[in-house]
């Protein structure tokens, strides 16, 4: 409400009155840069700030904050954060009437996110006050993160006489991969759970659907896997087979199918239908049919993730001449983080030190053979060079249980997509096919306990729809196969005479210069092709102990080979040394990387008390206007 005073005069006597203007707010369309991505399109000033225009917002230390928020927490929750502070700034407005944004979105972000502010010395700002600016549900309040999470999913109601296992045939967007795989989960609670590895690069949530008999926690003894499709946007049959895999093994399991009830019983799987969800809605705009290299193949931020991961394979084949050498375990190099490193690529190598996983494989398009490791050449300038592990014939196992399986694969005409590789029986080493640094599959291999292959599951990268259900027939068979070949090998228990499990023990195996290592409770699997070993467990201040092993070669569950240590009581001077491979530095660039800190101690020189925190810098523009409230000690 406005009003202004008029003059008016009557027998050369002044007088005044007072006559009110009402100026009614009304809708405009959202033209804040930060905020263009949000789920609705219509805003109004003045804002819950009482911002009253679209320049006062864009000068603001709120606006300038949401705005680089992504930077200062390294991608964590956001874009959540940025999306919630623009319910603040620029709400939703419909029929002239802002909404406000729900409070328990409030809540539970700032439950998930606060101890991202707390990392660098940050208050939780002001304007994400969640009793202050947003409002319950029963006052009609609206989710800003809803199309984000894939929440906002609109499927027709299939019928109630469907087979049990039913599984629609058809390309599954974000949304809908994410309602799927959460319904699947609820269908089969005793079973199955779902859970997120990470985020993308624009902030949608890597999703993993897990099946075991106690689902979200690791059981002794029993074997960890992983399957992960859609690493390249644009080669999208891996996704869709993983989920429909994750139907069929709930559904499967429900009906009592013996196959999957013993896999289910004895394993825990772990499926992530689509590690570049950026890439896919790129693709996916192409359309069906689209078989294109190009759009889609990459990352939001234009990175091959199959190429963004650590070169430890160069570092294996300096180390493969060095005696006693160790060509497992190595260490993520300091310069790699120099470089640009993918959020998909942090949260696959974070998942995989944080789970004891045992075997994988990376399902991709654009041929159909399997590959196995190495992926790149023992010499950088041959492209096509037979490069084996010390595993070889384990990889090769491996490789045959998903080609053997796979009606195509294994079919001997040449005269069909893979028919080059007929030859080879379906498989083939990596590097010898073609050369490429930077793979998941070494990296696997080298710096965790995991074997992993890579799957090519088609010529087509894009498949047309009626195409898919033939697909996931051919694939079924050898999706489970390869699964239960985590069985092959050994397992057991290292532990002291007294029973208390060895984290970190080596497991050795005579003649393969590649060992693997001991879980938190002292658990291990080795994989091995049937033969006989001499198999040593050690560890820092124990005794070695040996013990020779044969595996039949019709032996299909893993050996139980358990070892227990004695303590050295007086240390030989070579095992005070410990080896630098075995040295991992305390701060450890994966957990704790944050270039601003770094940056931050080079300038400083010594130790020294700052007035404000490194990020003040980004708000040295606003004058007298800087935001004194995300300091905590303001």
């Amino acid at each position: 409400v406005n009003a202004k005073l008029y003059r008016k005069s009557t027998n050369g006597t002044s007088h005044f009155s007072y006559f009110p203007f009402f100026f009614i707010a009304k809708c405009v369309d959202i033209s804040l840069s930060s905020c263009t991505d949000v789920t609705y399109t219509q805003t109004m000033y003045p804002n819950f700030l009482d911002q009253k225009s679209r320049e006062v917002i864009e000068y603001s230390s709120e606006y300038i904050l949401i705005s680089v928020l992504h930077n200062l927490l390294q991608g964590e929750c956001n874009p959540d954060l940025r999306l919630l502070g623009c319910s603040v700034l620029a709400p939703q407005c419909e029929k002239d009437k802002v909404i406000k944004p729900c409070r328990h979105v409030c809540e539970n972000l700032k439950k998930n996110c606060l101890s991202a502010f707390d990392a660098i010395d940050m208050a939780w700002p002001y304007f994400l006050d969640c009793d202050r600016f947003f409002a319950g549900e029963e006052e009609g309040c609206f989710d800003p993160l809803a199309k984000l999470r894939g929440e906002i999913v609109v499927e027709e109601d299939l019928p109630s006489d469907l087979p049990a296992t039913f599984i629609q045939f058809k390309h599954h967007s974000y949304s809908q991969m994410v309602s799927t795989l959460k319904k699947t989960a609820s269908k089969c609670s005793h079973i199955a759970t779902t859970y997120s590895i990470g985020r993308s690069f624009e902030g949608k949530d890597l999703f993993v659907i897990e099946f075991s008999t106690k689902p979200g926690h690791h059981e002794l003894l029993k074997p960890e896997f992983k399957y992960i499709g859609n690493m390249h946007g644009n080669e999208v049959v891996g996704k869709e087979l993983l989920i429909y895999l994750a139907q069929y093994l709930c559904s499967e399991y429900l009906l009592g199918n013996p196959r999957i009830q013993t896999l289910i019983n004895n394993t825990r799987i772990h499926l992530l239908p689509s590690l570049n969800p950026d890439g896919y809605e790129l693709a996916a705009e192409e359309g069906a049919g689209y078989n294109g290299w190009v759009i889609g193949r990459q990352t939001a931020q234009n990175l091959d993730l199959n190429r963004n991961f650590p070169d430890l394979t160069s570092e294996a084949y300096r180390r493969a001449g060095i005696r006693g050498a160790r060509l497992d375990h190595i260490p993520i190099p300091q310069s790699y983080w120099w470089g640009k490193v993918a959020p998909e690529t942090k949260a696959v190598m974070k998942w995989m030190r944080s789970i004891p996983f045992v075997l994988s494989a990376s399902l991709h398009g654009g041929e159909l053979v399997v590959t196995y490791p190495y992926d790149y050449s023992r010499h950088p300038m041959e492209e096509k060079e037979f490069s084996p592990t010390p595993d070889e014939k384990m990889f090769k196992m491996l490789a045959k249980a998903y080609a053997d399986a796979h009606p195509v694969i294994s079919d001997r005409s040449e005269h069909r997509c893979g028919g080059n590789f007929v030859k080879r029986g379906g498989i083939i080493n990596g590097a010898e096919w073609y050369s490429f640094t930077g793979g998941m599959a070494d990296f696997n291999y080298l710096h965790t306990n995991c074997f992993e292959v890579t799957v090519e599951v088609g010529c087509e990268k894009f498949p047309l729809e009626e195409e898919l259900f033939t697909i996931w027939h051919e694939n079924r068979d050898a999706l489970l196969n390869y699964m239960e070949m985590v069985h092959r090998g050994i397992k057991g228990i290292v532990s002291d005479k007294f029973g208390n499990p060895i984290k970190n023990a080596r497991i050795s195996v005579r003649g393969i210069q590649h060992d693997i290592t001991t879980a938190a409770d002292g658990d291990y699997w080795r994989l091995l092709p049937p033969g006989t070993y001499v198999i040593t467990a050690q560890a820092m201040g124990y005794t070695k102990v040996m013990k020779r092993v044969t595996l039949p070669t019709k032996m299909k569950r893993a050996g139980r080979v358990d070892f227990v240590l004695r303590p050295i009581e007086i240390w030989p001077s070579k095992l005070l040394r410990r080896p630098m491979e075995d040295m991992y530095d305390q701060y450890d660039p994966l957990e704790l990387f944050d270039p601003h800190a770094q940056h931050a101690q080079a300038q400083g020189g010594s130790q020294q008390v700052r007035e404000k925190p490194w990020w003040w810098s980004y708000f040295s523009s606003l004058g007298l206007h800087k935001p004194l409230w995300l300091l905590k000690q303001h």
